[in-house]
C-alpha cells in the first residue's frame, strides 16, 4: 500500500486513540489531583458575568441544547446522507451522536470523584451538554457537501464554544468537563472516518484541502487563546498553592474560557481536515465509473 494511502487510512484511528488518551489525562489531572480540582473549581466559580446581552446569549445556548434538537439533527444528517447516496456517512453520523452521548453518560455516572477541593460536589465529568452540541456540529460537517464543510465547521465551533462557556458560567460544569466532552466526540468521529476510509480504500481520491480561510481563522484563534489559557492556568495554579486571593475568580473563569476556546478551535481544525478528503457522493455514472 502506498505511504499516502496507508496514512490516509490510519490517521483517523490515530486521532481517535489520542483523543481518548486526552480524556484520560484530563480526568487524572483535573479530577484525581487536589491542585487540578482546585484550579478547575475556581474557574467554574468565577463566572460572575453581569453584561445582560452576554447572559442572554449564554442562557439561550443552554436552553436550546437538548434532546429534541439532537434528534432533529440526526434526522437531517441521515436525510442528507441518503440524498447524496452516502449511506456510510448517514450511519456514521448516527454512530457519532449515539456513541459519544452514551459514552459521556456512562463516564459521568461511573467515574469516581474524590473530594479533594472541599466542595463535596458530585462528578460532572464529562459534560453532556457539550457532547450533545459538539456531536450535532460534527455530524453536520460530515454530511454536508465538501465545499461547505469548512464553513459549517466554523459555525459549529462558535456554537459549541458558546455552549461550553455557558455550562461553566451556569456552574453546571468545570472547564475540564467541557474539554473532555469535545475529545470524546472527536474520538467517535475519528472512528467513523476510519471506517469510511477502510470501506473506500480502493477508491482513487485526489488530495482535497479544506477552506483555508476557515482553517486560518481557527488556527489563529486556537494559538492566541491557547497561549492566554496556558499562562493563566499557570498563574492560577501557582496562586492556589500560595495565595489563592491573589488571582480573582473572574480571572480564573477567563482562563478556563480561553482554554475552552483553544480546544474547540483545535478540535474543529482536526475534524474539518479529517472530513475534507471524504467525497460527498459515490453515485455511479454510465460506463461503470464513479464521479
Amino acid at each position: 500500500m502506498p505511504a499516502r494511502s496507508f496514512w490516509h487510512t490510519v490517521s483517523p484511528l490515530l486521532v481517535s486513540v489520542l483523543a481518548a488518551g486526552g480524556v484520560a489525562a484530563m480526568y487524572y489531572v483535573f479530577v484525581r489531583t487536589s491542585l487540578g480540582q482546585l484550579v478547575d473549581t475556581t474557574a467554574m466559580s468565577g463566572g460572575d458575568v453581569n453584561h445582560p446581552q452576554v447572559i442572554e446569549v449564554l442562557s439561550k445556548a443552554l436552553n436550546y441544547t437538548h434532546l429534541t434538537l439532537l434528534g432533529l439533527v440526526c434526522v437531517l444528517a441521515a436525510g442528507l446522507g441518503v440524498v447524496q447516496r452516502r449511506f456510510d456517512l448517514a450511519i456514521g453520523a448516527a454512530f457519532v451522536v449515539g456513541a459519544a452521548n452514551l459514552a459521556t453518560q456512562l463516564l459521568k455516572s461511573r467515574l469516581p470523584r474524590p473530594d479533594l477541593d472541599g466542595t463535596a460536589m458530585m462528578n460532572s465529568f464529562p459534560s453532556g451538554h457539550v457532547t450533545a452540541a459538539a456531536s450535532v456540529a460534527f455530524v453536520l460537517v460530515l454530511v454536508f457537501p465538501r465545499a461547505l464543510r469548512g464553513t459549517i465547521g466554523l459555525i459549529g465551533a462558535v456554537y459549541v464554544t458558546v455552549v461550553a462557556v455557558a455550562t461553566v458560567w451556569a456552574e453546571w460544569h468545570r472547564p475540564s468537563d467541557t474539554i473532555a466532552a469535545l475529545l470524546i466526540v472527536l474520538a467517535c468521529g475519528g472512528l467513523v472516518v476510519w471506517g469510511v476510509r477502510l470501506r473506500r480504500r480502493g477508491a482513487t481520491r485526489p488530495l482535497h484541502l479544506p477552506n483555508m480561510l476557515v482553517m486560518g481563522i481557527l488556527a489563529v484563534t486556537s494559538a492566541v487563546t491557547a497561549a492566554a489559557g496556558l499562562i493563566g492556568l499557570l498563574a492560577v495554579a501557582l496562586t492556589e498553592r500560595g495565595s489563592p486571593e491573589f488571582v480573582s475568580g473572574q480571572f480564573a473563569f477567563s482562563t478556563g474560557s480561553a482554554g475552552i476556546v483553544a480546544c474547540v478551535a483545535g478540535t474543529f481544525i482536526i475534524w474539518v481536515r479529517l472530513t475534507a478528503d471524504e467525497p460527498p457522493s459515490s453515485r455511479p455514472v454510465p460506463g461503470g465509473k464513479k464521479k
